[in-house]
């Protein structure tokens, strides 16, 4: 955008610079892509599955939500055994990232089938993943977890997905892994 000044003589060694805010425009590019698919034969069809239909049974007779979280980490399987013993009404069900239903879930969720970077509580309208899904879950358990993810809520989401990211990404090295699901 090119800009016309016009600067009476008497104003010749004047230099005209910008706003402060004007000087550190960032530019934006995309990380990432849509592109059309290019085989479009009834296999790449099939990968058009509406994954809420497909998966509405699991809500049919229990409404309850679900969680998902990695079966062979060591934090997870505690983290699951810690929600367990503190939802003393039984408000939420548990499900492995590798199982079957898990990954049918996160195609549910928007997320990739076999990404288990994250637990994933799916309710049966919504999902939550990474922080989102901690403090949520955390509103289904036992006092004083509810109040606690009532003041958590207002730590800005960027913030609390960093330090969620920064532990889920060393959990393994942290906290170890199981050859299988213990739960």
């Amino acid at each position: 955008m090119n800009m016309a000044i016009s600067i009476p003589a008497s104003y010749r060694g004047l230099t005209v610079t910008p706003p402060f805010h004007a000087r550190f425009r960032r530019r934006f590019t995309p990380l990432a892509t849509l592109s059309t698919p290019l085989n479009t034969s009834s296999s790449s069809r099939q990968a058009a599955v509406d994954w809420v239909e497909e998966t509405a049974s699991f809500f049919e007779a229990d409404d309850r939500p679900i969680m998902l979280f990695d079966g062979v980490c060591n934090l997870c399987n505690g983290g699951v055994k810690f929600v367990s013993d503190n939802d003393s009404r039984r408000r939420i069900r548990y499900e492995a990232l590798q199982s079957e239903a898990g990954r049918n879930l996160l195609r549910r969720s928007g997320r990739a089938p076999d990404d288990i970077s994250s637990v994933v509580l799916v309710e049966k309208d919504r999902s939550y993943v990474k922080s989102e899904a901690a403090l949520k879950i955390m509103e289904y358990i036992n006092l004083p977890f509810p109040q606690l993810a009532f003041f958590l809520q207002f730590v800005p989401l960027f913030i609390r997905d960093f330090a969620y990211d920064n532990v889920a990404n060393n959990r393994y090295a942290l906290f170890g892994r199981s050859d299988s699901c213990e739960i």
